[in-house]
């Protein structure tokens, strides 16, 4: 298991498959491009100093077209590691998005019921991102600041060893002084500001997903005031940034300024003294003013790795390593009356049977306790009013939340999350409905559907005439979430979906919402299909009149 806080980011980038060679690459081309800049320096003092003891033009043509190399080469090596980074940390980025949804797959459902849909989104969206941003802003500048550092230090030490060791001293001030100093609180601000920007994205979607709520309750100026308070929060977390960064700057300013100093007075008496001439004391006082280019990246990197820890950990947290070999395969295809595998039940079904259950998310108020069974091939509706806990006691069937008390069996099995997927099947109110064809979101329900298959459960459910006004019938893409259909066709494609789940238990929370008449009925239809081919339904509804749809009927009101 990855530690959370250390081990995250480093597990996360070799799942990512960065390359080694563009990696490698990408050092090569940046620390050209800031040796370049060293290079002219050095280049360009030596030509302004021969050049002031006026010699022959033939003596100073070399250093000339070397200068102009190095100036075209800072440019040119510049633009070629810029393609390579971000190539290699795009292409990390998208393999690593890759690994994290098949962990989500695999995963317990508890992993994300937890955590509202917007935090969700920021930790596979822009906490991914930060993790390719630590190869961008931190691996790579943080190789070449290395790099260059050197190659400066070895000019410098050629020149006059004095020189040299000042150097060596200042870099080591500005580029670790700077980043030890400033530690604690880059840490600090890189956690608020991941957790600031998570906010606002959790805000932001909940104020666009609530927003017709929002002008029925006359709350909009109760979004619009969370808004305003979750971006503050982030606009403090980049001032906090800003400081240590600030910090840093004066640390690398005084650093490369008393290298400036020292060096121009090496170079000034070792001139004077006669160990070398006037151009290579020239060189010695101007190096250090390139070579601190390099070092002035080390405190952005730093901030940068401490955020890249931080999303990371996230997604750890969301999406654990384990994930992948934690959950038992889904069976797909194969008979719908039976389970495959460790919860094969020789009776062919599977009854649904509660004791004295009690359920709850933690701190939260539980239910009231319910007993409760009902036979394999039958059908359990729980009732109640609007946030009793209905949704809540659907969930611990499913096995997502331990019972608070009392005891949920799903045929000879205690329930466990280990059962979704594999013997019961769960569709949620707020089911997806993803942007891509009709038919590629009933393979949601199961992955080898056929369109013969998909036409039968469109029918069932009374949207074979809204298939066919569809300019592609099953190929017609439905757009992002959905937003091309109606809700009450929404509503049916979802129940269509439950009639091509495999599982033998089928959980549905509210199926009848935006359902008008004809749509209770396509309802009553799916669950006489459902029933007649031995699969137990619970459904939970706040409609009391589909209670005579229900085999056994328990309410959650006092």
């Amino acid at each position: 298991m990855i530690r959370p806080a250390r081990g995250a980011l480093r597990s996360l980038l070799r799942e990512s498959d960065l390359s080694r060679g563009r990696l490698a690459l990408s050092i090569i081309n940046g620390s050209a491009a800031l040796g370049s800049a060293v290079g002219l320096s050095a280049i360009a003092a030596w030509l302004i100093a021969r050049a002031a003891g006026m010699p022959s033009p033939a003596d100073l043509a070399l250093a000339a077209v070397v200068v102009r190399f190095f100036g075209i080469g800072r440019g040119l090596f510049r633009y070629l590691e810029r393609l390579a980074s971000h190539e290699t940390a795009l292409r990390g980025v998208v393999s690593l998005r890759a690994r994290v949804y098949a962990r989500l797959a695999a995963a317990p459902a508890d992993t994300v019921l937890g955590l509202k849909r917007g935090d969700v989104l920021a930790r596979i969206g822009g906490d991914v991102d930060a993790v390719g941003d630590a190869v961008v802003r931190a691996v790579i500048p943080l190789s070449v600041s290395v790099v260059v550092s050197g190659i400066s230090v070895g000019i410098l030490g050629f020149l006059d060893p004095r020189a040299g060791a000042v150097l060596v001293a200042a870099i080591l001030v500005a580029g670790v002084g700077s980043a030890l100093l400033t530690w604690r609180a880059a840490r600090i601000a890189a956690a608020q500001g991941v957790a600031a920007d998570a906010r606002v994205a959790e805000t932001v979607l909940s104020a666009l997903e609530g927003a017709a709520e929002h002008r029925v309750w006359g709350t909009t100026g109760a979004a619009h005031d969370a808004l305003a308070d979750a971006n503050a929060a982030s606009e403090r977390a980049q001032e906090s940034q800003a400081r240590p960064a600030a910090l840093a700057a004066a640390v690398q300013a005084v650093a490369s300024g008393g290298a400036l100093i020292a060096c121009l007075a090496i170079a000034v008496t070792g001139s004077q003294s006669g160990m070398y001439g006037a151009t290579t004391a020239a060189m010695i006082a101007l190096v250090p003013l390139a070579a601190f280019e390099a070092v002035g990246a080390v405190p952005a990197a730093t901030q940068q790795l401490f955020r890249s820890r931080e999303a990371a950990r996230r997604i750890v947290a969301m999406a654990p390593e384990a994930a992948l070999a934690s959950s038992p395969a889904s069976p797909r295809g194969g008979s719908d009356t039976a389970a495959e595998g460790p919860y094969a039940n020789p009776s062919g079904g599977f009854s649904v049977t509660l004791t004295e259950l009690v359920a709850g998310w933690p701190g939260a108020v539980p239910t009231r306790p319910v007993t409760a069974q009902v036979e394999a091939g039958g059908v359990l509706a729980i009732v109640g009013r609007s946030g009793i806990g209905k949704t809540t006691l659907l969930a611990t069937l499913a096995g997502v939340l331990p019972p608070v008390s009392g005891e949920a069996r799903i045929g000879p099995h205690p329930a466990h999350r280990d059962l979704l997927g594999a013997v019961v099947g769960m569709t949620a109110e707020d089911a997806h409905v993803f942007g891509t064809t009709v038919l590629e979101n009933l393979r949601v329900a199961r992955g080898d559907v056929t369109e013969v298959e998909a036409l039968d459960a469109l029918d069932a459910v009374g949207l074979a005439p809204w298939l066919e006004s569809l300019p592609r019938g099953l190929d017609t893409d439905l757009g992002t979430g959905g937003d091309s259909v109606s809700g009450g066709e929404r509503r049916r494609l979802l129940l269509a979906r439950v009639l091509l789940t495999p599982q033998p238990v089928v959980l549905i929370d509210e199926p009848a919402e935006h359902l008008d008449v004809a749509g209770r009925e396509a309802l009553r239809a799916v669950l006489a299909r459902l029933t007649s081919a031995g699969r137990t339904v619970v459904l939970v509804t706040h409609h009391l009149q589909l209670t005579d749809l229900a085999d056994v009927t328990v309410s959650l009101d006092d």
